[in-house]
């Protein structure tokens, strides 16, 4: 089968998803996807990304399916889609691209299987694909992982993790465990030097000691402020991720409710995320 006459079903059209479809559509595949009850704001998104809204039939008929969701909605969507696929002779591929943890990706797995559909693990690392700009690295796992490198050429930078089902979502929890991690350590600490009039002084220090991370901080902090409500889940999956008897998997419990704070503060009165952002320009203004 032709690149061009590929059909793929992303589920759904979130910034993720819509970008990693117009990128794909560039390349020629024809991308679906489900409108039903969506938002006037995502039927745009999605027209724009050049996504056609499919029903389920013409979803399940898809040569791949990526799921691309929040990760508390994986599951559902695993369900879902399994009911759509289980009485198909031909088969569509179904990838998990989420973040969520090994535990997790395994049931998504037996769902999928139930359905006699061939799945593969993904992990996103990277953001969303701008025009002309790199594809987010795909890691896949598992033994249908060479099933969709075909996407490779259709724009996605394809990388396959050499082990099973629950391998690249393994990659994706301690990769993002580290980088989120961070932004949560330095959002935090950032705002309590800042409420305890020590906001220059730390930023000063880390300059001279720290430089790479202040670098970091100046990109992450206001980068994470309208993010904050889709960590929450994730970080609750890296302490699954994690399991419940190890001893920091308290610490990604409490980057849950940290970012739920963050999330609601940005929401209402953004006192914290108007704190975050002058820090970040303090050190920019501080490098001219």
């Amino acid at each position: 089968m032709s690149k061009a006459s590929k059909t793929i079903a992303i589920l759904a059209p979130g910034a993720m998803g819509s970008a990693v479809a117009r990128r794909l559509n560039e390349s020629g595949a024809r991308v679906l996807t489900s409108l039903e009850g969506r938002s006037e704001a995502t039927l745009k998104r999605a027209a724009a990304a050049g996504m056609v809204g499919a029903g389920d039939d013409a979803i399940a008929d898809a040569d791949i399916i990526l799921s691309i969701v929040p990760p508390g909605e994986a599951v559902a969507l695993a369900e879902r889609l399994a009911a759509l696929i289980v009485r198909r002779a031909k088969k569509p591929v179904v990838v998990d691209c989420n973040a969520v943890n090994v535990d997790t990706v395994k049931r998504i797995e037996e769902i999928i299987g139930s359905a006699q559909a061939p799945f593969v693990d993904g992990g996103i690392i990277g953001f969303p694909p701008q025009p002309g700009g790199k594809s987010p690295a795909f890691y896949l796992s598992g033994e249908h992982a060479r099933d969709v490198v075909v996407l490779k050429d259709l724009g996605l930078d394809i990388r396959v993790v050499e082990g099973p089902v629950g391998a690249a979502s393994a990659l994706k929890m301690s990769y993002a465990g580290i980088v989120k991690g961070l932004a949560g350590i330095g959002s935090a600490m950032v705002l309590a030097a800042t409420k305890a009039g020590a906001a220059d002084a730390l930023r000063d220090e880390l300059a001279l000691s720290q430089p790479a991370i202040l670098a970091r901080l100046e990109v992450a902090l206001p980068d994470m402020i309208p993010k904050a409500y889709r960590w929450v889940a994730e970080m609750q999956e890296i302490s699954g991720f994690l399991g419940s008897d190890h001893p920091a998997s308290q610490v990604y419990q409490g980057f849950a409710r940290w970012f739920e704070h963050l999330a609601a503060d940005a929401k209402g009165d953004a006192v914290d995320a108007e704190l975050m952002k002058a820090f970040a320009a303090s050190v920019a203004r501080k490098k001219t």
